[in-house]
């Protein structure tokens, strides 16, 4: 398998961050690590190989980042603005570093799909509901889905709100609303096992499908068994069950 790391320097944070492609053709996926992860994750829980038959074909290629999950959502001992505040270097890293570095490696620009898994699927999510027209295609398992649950504290202001999916998308509605519905496809697999139900992420997958429904946002619910608990196996399983429909 074609595989490819390299460190992208972020003036923002001070520091670089590493992305590991996986692949020589085919649909590009950005794909978010569990919180406070590494790029290297995606490999070293199995992923990867979940879905090796697509890759070594030439259906996709996986370009797996760095959180900075430690520095904003998952740092408690600041409220809950200030850690949407200092996500806006996170996002500054991805959209001025890594998609050109992904634009380059496809030989130009493209559409990019999103992935991830726990806290990797909120970024999934957000990312593509905030820039469809860069990530068409949000693939989300076992995601939580409003910041604001997750020990939030302190005044919430417009950075909290925008990157909060339950709350901004609450209240869209005309011109941008339309075109959100003709660009954007969001898949939300969630199991119904171990974990969760004590993560919130089965009640959050259920209620962020609810109201995409209500917003006529294209997106697919897919509730996996009881004895689906929220951790690798089943994400491994899962991706390999749906992503060959997506490249």
């Amino acid at each position: 398998m074609n595989r490819h790391a390299a460190d992208l320097w972020s003036e923002t944070i001070g520091a670089a961050g590493t992305v590991i492609r996986y692949g020589h053709w085919g649909r590009a996926v950005l794909v978010f690590p569990s919180e406070q992860g590494r790029a290297g994750d995606f490999e070293s829980n199995g992923m990867v190989d979940a879905v090796r038959d697509l890759i070594d074909a030439g259906r996709v290629k996986l370009y797996c980042v760095d959180s900075y999950d430690a520095a904003t959502w998952a740092n408690r001992d600041i409220p809950l603005e200030e850690r949407a505040r200092r996500h806006g270097s996170y996002e500054s890293w991805i959209f001025g570093e890594v998609l050109p570095w992904i634009y380059a490696d496809c030989g130009g620009k493209l559409e990019v799909a999103t992935l991830g898994c726990s806290m990797g699927a909120f970024h999934a999510a957000n990312f593509a509901l905030r820039r469809a027209d860069l990530f068409p295609l949000a693939l989300c398992f076992s995601g939580s889905y409003d910041p604001a649950a997750w020990q939030g504290w302190g005044e919430r202001g417009s950075a909290a709100y925008f990157n909060n999916p339950m709350d901004y998308v609450v209240h869209m509605g005309g011109d941008h609303l339309g075109w959100l519905r003709d660009h954007v496809n969001v898949l939300l697999v969630c199991g119904q096992g171990q974990w969760e139900d004590t993560t919130g992420a089965l009640d959050s997958t259920r209620e962020f499908a609810s109201l995409l429904a209500a917003k006529g946002i294209r997106h697919e619910l897919d509730l996996w068994g009881f004895d689906v608990p929220h951790d690798w196996p089943s994400w491994r399983a899962q991706l390999a069950h749906h992503l060959p429909r997506f490249c």
